[in-house]
């Protein structure tokens, strides 16, 4: 059963999810989980092979007239960062899913799907 976005809300408002990290490895595409949505954003991003990756746009970068270069390390043992140009982040305010792509990090890197309510 898939699990709609207010069920996910719900259960992470309520503290009934903790969400662990797998290792870092060579090939496996790991389950992209979405990151919880910083507090007055309203902000979540899948990550897709995520590994403890945690991307956070503050609700004031959505007005920010200069691209945005975010560090989405989270609990993973390594970094990748992202940039968001200024009409990314205008889309993203004006409730416009955005694709990205991170640097590559160890052989790696992921599509970040963002979207803000």
């Amino acid at each position: 059963m898939a699990i709609t976005r207010k069920m996910f809300l719900i259960q992470l408002a309520s503290g009934g999810w903790a969400l662990t990290a797998a290792g870092c490895g060579g090939g496996g595409d790991y389950a992209a989980a979405p990151a919880p949505a910083p507090a007055g954003a309203g902000c979540a991003a899948t990550i897709a092979g995520n590994h403890g990756h945690v991307l956070t746009i503050a609700a004031a970068d959505l007005t920010s007239l200069v691209d945005k270069t975010y560090d989405i390390q989270g609990s993973a043992d390594h970094t990748h960062s992202v940039t968001f140009t200024a009409a990314q982040l205008a889309q993203l305010k004006a409730g416009n899913p955005v694709s990205v792509m991170t640097t590559t990090t160890l052989a790696h890197n992921h599509a970040i799907d963002e979207r803000c309510t």
